[in-house]
């Protein structure tokens, strides 16, 4: 059976090494499973403590994706053979446990450099967001498209949408719009664009690199500054696309300013346009899910404030309702069962959503007893 994460270590010339993390599905398009997260968060636990290990490197396998989202179609199996109440503890243990891997990342003491090249969506921008260094490429495209799903940009899109310029995440996450890398770069949720045909030379400069000592607090902390200067020296930023959220950032923020998330969705749809990337945007939004719309405007107005911890926490208790609740099923037999591309959603439009609807998503599931399970993430 192969493995679903692949981990090595390169030799430094100082005697060192470098983890490297391959997640190995190539044909999933390295979807985050279950055993993905089982498998990196105490690899990444035991080199964060190895003072041989001066950083990590996580990759996917191949050149389409370095992570497509997380395999939501096991949690849609679970919740169909067992019913939604009976799946709730797997549910919360799915998320829980990807969440805390997010996190986990987010609060690495070592450099942790994620190559984001192609397709990195979802649960891959939630292994990206909270690395040190992350690289984007040419082909990299990445998005929050859980408007389609009947889901909400989770894994820290509270944290990474509301640190994006002006309100350009909330329009990412209204209309699950897919953003370049220079656009990645725009909005924040990316460091670096380096050319795929550079990642040998980047990964030889990593290992001919002179390291300090990670035993020695002060000096280990100036290995991010190593690894700054690698990747700043092998990048182009002359070849990089044109960034549409750049282009369009003023209209964004026309589009999204409003009080309530149904007058913000009706100009959005509103919007005649001949662009291309902004049409594409409209149409996505326009057959999204109405529930899916208030949980994206509402994440991010109650998340402003919420320290990283708080986040997701948040976010446990409404994976956790959308699992109980019928758009998220829906959305995914929808896209990834019967592959109609039809789904029927609980209400017929944003205007419809009943406020109490929204709020259940955002009540801690009564077995919890007041005790959210990640309550223990920053201690």
């Amino acid at each position: 059976m192969t493995q679903a994460v692949l981990f090595e270590t390169l030799a430094t010339t100082g005697g060192r090494k470098i983890g490297v993390a391959t997640l190995n599905a190539e044909k999933k398009l390295n979807s985050l499973s279950v055993e993905m997260v089982g498998l990196l968060r105490p690899q990444l636990q035991q080199w964060e403590q190895d003072d041989s290990i001066v950083c990590v490197w996580l990759q996917g396998a191949g050149e389409k994706a370095c992570c497509a989202g997380g395999d939501i179609r096991n949690l849609y199996d679970r919740i169909k053979e067992v019913g939604p109440e009976q799946a709730a503890d797997y549910c919360q243990a799915f998320f829980e446990n990807e969440y805390r891997l997010d996190y986990q990342i987010h609060r690495f003491s070592k450099p942790l450099i994620v190559w984001g090249h192609g397709i990195v969506m979802g649960g891959g921008i939630g292994l990206m967001s909270g690395a040190s260094h992350r690289v984007v490429t040419e082909t990299s495209r990445l998005a929050m498209p859980e408007i389609g799903i009947g889901l909400y940009p989770d894994v820290g899109g509270t944290w990474f949408l509301n640190h994006a310029p002006g309100r350009s995440g909330l329009f990412l996450g209204l209309t699950g719009a897919n953003i370049n890398a220079a656009d990645a770069l725009f909005v924040g949720m990316a460091d670096r664009f380096v050319p795929s045909g550079k990642k040998g030379a980047v990964l030889q400069a990593l290992q001919s690199a002179q390291w300090h000592d990670v035993a020695n607090r002060l000096e280990a902390k100036l290995n991010h500054g190593v690894v700054s200067h690698v990747l700043r020296e092998h990048e182009a930023l002359e070849q990089l696309p044109a960034s549409p959220v750049r282009q369009h950032f003023d209209l964004i923020q026309q589009l999204t300013d409003g009080d309530a998330c149904a007058d913000l969705v009706a100009k959005i749809c509103a919007l005649q346009t001949d662009d291309p990337w902004l049409g594409k945007a409209v149409a996505t939004l326009k057959k999204g899910c109405p529930t899916t719309a208030h949980l994206v405007y509402e994440q991010l107005q109650r998340g402003k404030k919420l320290s990283l911890e708080g986040v997701f926490q948040m976010e446990l208790i409404t994976s956790v309702q959308c699992c109980l609740h019928p758009d998220f099923p829906e959305g995914v037999r929808a896209l990834l069962v019967d592959k109609d591309g039809n789904p029927k959603w609980r209400h017929d439009s944003v205007a419809a959503v009943p406020a109490n609807w929204v709020e259940q998503h955002f009540t801690a599931p009564a077995s919890w007893k007041n005790n959210n399970p990640l309550n223990d993430l920053g201690k």
